[in-house]
This record gives structure tokens, C-alpha cells and sequence, in this order.
């Protein structure tokens, strides 16, 4: 059997799982398979040179690739072509390659939406904190209402960035259910909860993605960085009586998916949550 050539990229990703998991999973089913890290970082590349590899790796005859941060929108207008999931989240973490043709689809909303209602199952959805309205903050966002959130709160470092994603969520879901805040001078006094989907938290940068204070016992708190597992916002969180959940769902959720779209197969999810644990 030829061997199935795939891997990730983006920027701070050497600490990644996504090679144990992928690779362990397609050993258990007897599928040859390869998983390289594309750090962008490591290998001193600049943004600009994402379209050229992935028309590279599509040329050496890669499966494909998955795609994370900083490059989730960056990469649409490189695609030749978008599966709906990725249309309607409006980002893309997996590129199937197929005869030279980039598509590009989004299973970071269903293994955030799987994750959530399994690791927080109960919990109240009323009026709910999103840090982050990036390409995973996007498909975060839409898990959230697809669940039931009745008000979402979006903030980001860019306001303007955090307004287009709630007029974008908006035309899905309603005008009523989405604000955009700023990210200075955010209160917290009315939300059930609070989800992190910015790099912060990360080895790179590993303060917590809201300062301790704004942080109650009553909140639930979330958070989608899985190396480290538990990021200093849900050790303050811990700390303080909160119920938590790591990133490990989603991204083994995500991945789940991603090696379907992959290799053709479905993947185990608890041998990958085991291979994920094994560390």
C-alpha cells in the first residue's frame, strides 16, 4: 500500500499532538502513514509562502494537510474549492488534495460542538463570552448557536474583526443572538460562561486569555489551546470552583474528522483520545 503523505501547518506548532494521533490511528487500522509539522516559525518562512507549499505538498502527492493559526482565513482564497462546512464557518483547518486540486473544508465546529456537549453537558448557554473571532474563534461561534447560546458575546483585540464575525453569524442565526465588544474593559457580570479561542494560553504566549479577576466561581470557562492541556485560564478557573473544559475534545473531535477526509476511513475516537493521553 502506497503511504498516505499528510501533516500541519502553521506557526508554534512543534509541541503539536496531531502527528501521535494521526499516525496512531492509521497504525491501528494497518494504513501506511506519514505526519510532518509545518512550522512556520521553525522554518523561518514568511506568511506569503503558504499558497506556494500547499501547491507543493498537493504536487508531491500529499492527502493532504491540516491548518491552524495564523493561517485558518489566510488560506481560503488559496483553495480551488470550499465543502459547505467551511462556508459557512467562513475558515478552513483541513485541505484534502485531490489531482492537484486544493478543497478545503472545517471540522473544528463539529469536534468543538462534540467536545462541549460532552465535557459540560447541562450548563447554562443564556448569555456566553467568546474571547478571539479568528478562524477558530469563526467555527467556536457557530458550534455555540448551533447549540443554543442565546446571546453571544464576541470580543477581539481588532473590534472591527469581532463585528464582521457577528454580522456574519447575524445572517445565520439572527441579529438578537450576536454582540461584538471590545476586548479592553469587558464585563462579565451577566454571562453563564467564557471560551478562549485565541493563542493565549499557548507555550508561546502562556498568560491567561482574561485577567483573574473576571473569572467566578458561577462561570463555566472553556478553552480551546490544548498544549499545554490545562492553560493558566483554567487553572485560575480550577482555582476558583469553576467547571472547565481543556481543548482536548475538540481537537481530537477535529482530528477524528480530519483523518476521515484524510485516508477515507473513520477514525476511533477514544483509540485517539487514548493516543492523545499517552503523550
Amino acid at each position: 500500500m502506497t503511504m498516505l503523505k499528510c501533516g500541519l501547518v502553521g506557526r508554534a506548532i512543534l509541541s503539536s499532538s496531531s502527528p501521535r494521533l494521526h499516525e496512531g490511528e492509521a497504525r491501528a487500522q494497518g494504513i501506511p502513514l506519514s505526519y510532518e509539522l509545518f512550522d512556520f516559525t521553525e522554518r523561518q518562512l514568511d506568511d506569503a509562502e503558504l499558497g506556494p507549499l500547499l501547491r507543493r505538498l498537493a504536487a508531491d502527492g500529499y492527502s493532504g494537510v491540516n491548518v491552524t493559526f495564523p493561517f485558518k482565513q489566510a488560506v481560503m482564497p488559496l483553495l480551488d474549492e470550499l465543502a459547505e462546512c467551511a462556508q459557512t464557518v467562513g475558515a478552513v483547518n483541513t485541505v484534502a488534495m485531490r489531482e492537484g486540486r486544493l478543497i478545503g473544508y472545517n471540522t473544528d465546529k463539529t469536534g468543538f460542538q462534540e467536545g462541549f456537549s460532552e465535557g459540560l453537558p447541562g450548563v447554562s448557554l443564556s448569555r456566553v463570552l467568546q474571547l478571539g473571532a479568528g478562524g477558530a474563534g469563526s467555527a467556536v461561534a457557530n458550534a455555540l448557536l448551533s447549540l443554543g447560546t442565546g446571546i453571544l458575546e464576541i470580543a477581539d483585540i481588532d473590534l472591527q474583526r469581532a463585528q464582521v464575525l457577528a454580522q456574519r453569524l447575524a445572517e445565520f442565526y439572527g441579529p438578537d443572538r450576536v454582540v461584538a465588544r471590545e476586548l479592553h474593559g469587558i464585563d462579565t457580570g451577566k454571562v453563564d460562561g467564557i471560551v478562549n479561542t485565541t493563542p493565549m494560553g499557548m507555550a508561546a504566549n502562556p498568560r491567561s486569555a482574561i485577567a483573574p479577576e473576571l473569572i467566578e466561581a458561577r462561570h463555566w470557562v472553556a478553552d480551546i489551546v490544548y498544549f499545554p492541556i490545562e492553560t493558566e485560564m483554567l487553572r485560575i478557573a480550577k482555582g476558583k470552583g469553576c467547571r472547565v473544559l481543556d481543548g482536548s475534545g475538540m481537537v481530537i473531535g477535529q482530528a477524528a474528522l480530519a483523518f476521515e477526509i484524510f485516508t477515507g476511513e473513520k477514525a476511533d475516537k477514544k483509540r485517539m483520545r487514548a493516543s492523545f493521553e499517552a503523550g
